[in-house]
């Protein structure tokens, strides 16, 4: 059976800093949505973890992600309240010192000034990064994001306010992480099916995942197993030559609309979208 899915470029973790995630306060829509553009650059997301406000704890993450993952991104806690301590638990984890960075204090400094604000240690705060980090500009905030390249891994902290998160990434990290490793091509079909059982569906599911090394398809339950099924079997996969996803994917899916018509001719209505 393939992995969840097949990576081209490497792993990746998504770390998700804010004690409001764990209390359930705010859905975590970041990660939801990070998860999705590492997924379409090629890589393979493993890990979505969710950690409190806590230095220790951010640091604990930090490391078990460099040492697992090839493309660490972290969301929150970069800004200029105490609980914001992301920065000095990147530092601690790569264990180099925690300092101003002149570029990313400059760009800070910019942000208040235009709107005459003077410079405070907590607004200071917001500059310091990991020695040797690079600050990307936030072109929707205030905070700076964070790179870090540690050896051949990747390391990127980003604001936890959404508009600030997606800014930074789609304008500096994207670029990034789609020039590293080999070109990427994905590819994706669903499989709409009313009337039979999830229980009932899993065998063909079963003998799709054996159909292709490239392809990983799940079945997700859209209405009520006994009273009124609904399913969408995703059907996705990924690869470096073009076509060849779209192709396999064509394929498996193909093969899951027609086993399901012909298992449960009575039964099934069957959309291939």
């Amino acid at each position: 059976m393939p992995l969840a899915f097949q990576s081209v470029k490497g792993s990746a973790w998504i770390l998700s800093v804010g004690n409001e995630l764990l209390i359930g306060r705010v859905v975590n829509t970041n990660a939801a949505w990070l998860a999705q553009r590492l997924t379409l650059l090629g890589y393979a997301v493993r890990r979505i973890v969710v950690v409190p406000d806590v230095e220790e704890e951010i640091a604990g993450a930090f490391r078990d992600a460099l040492g697992s993952a090839d493309v660490v991104v972290s969301t929150g806690g970069l800004g200029p309240t105490p609980d914001d301590v992301t920065n000095f638990a990147l530092a601690k984890a790569l264990g180099r010192p925690a300092e101003v960075n002149a570029e990313a204090l400059r760009m800070v400094e910019e942000k208040y000034a235009r709107r005459g604000y003077p410079m405070t240690p907590e607004r200071e705060k917001m500059a310091v990064m990991p020695r040797g980090a690079r600050p990307l500009p936030n072109p929707v905030g205030t905070a700076p994001g964070i790179l870090v390249e540690e050896g051949s891994k990747i390391v990127v902290c980003l604001p936890g306010v959404p508009s600030e998160m997606e800014a930074i990434f789609l304008e500096h990290v994207e670029p990034l992480l789609r020039s590293r490793g080999p070109p990427h091509f994905y590819a994706e079909r669903v499989v709409r099916v009313k009337g039979v059982p999830e229980s009932d569906v899993a065998p063909v599911v079963k003998k799709a995942l054996k159909l292709s090394e490239l392809v990983y398809v799940k079945s997700h339950p859209r209405g009520f197993e006994v009273d009124a099924p609904v399913l969408e079997i995703h059907v996705y996969g990924g690869s470096e030559k073009p076509g060849e996803a779209e192709s396999e994917v064509e394929r498996v899916a193909a093969f899951v609309a027609e086993e399901i018509r012909r298992s449960f001719p009575e039964k099934a209505q069957v959309e291939l979208r």
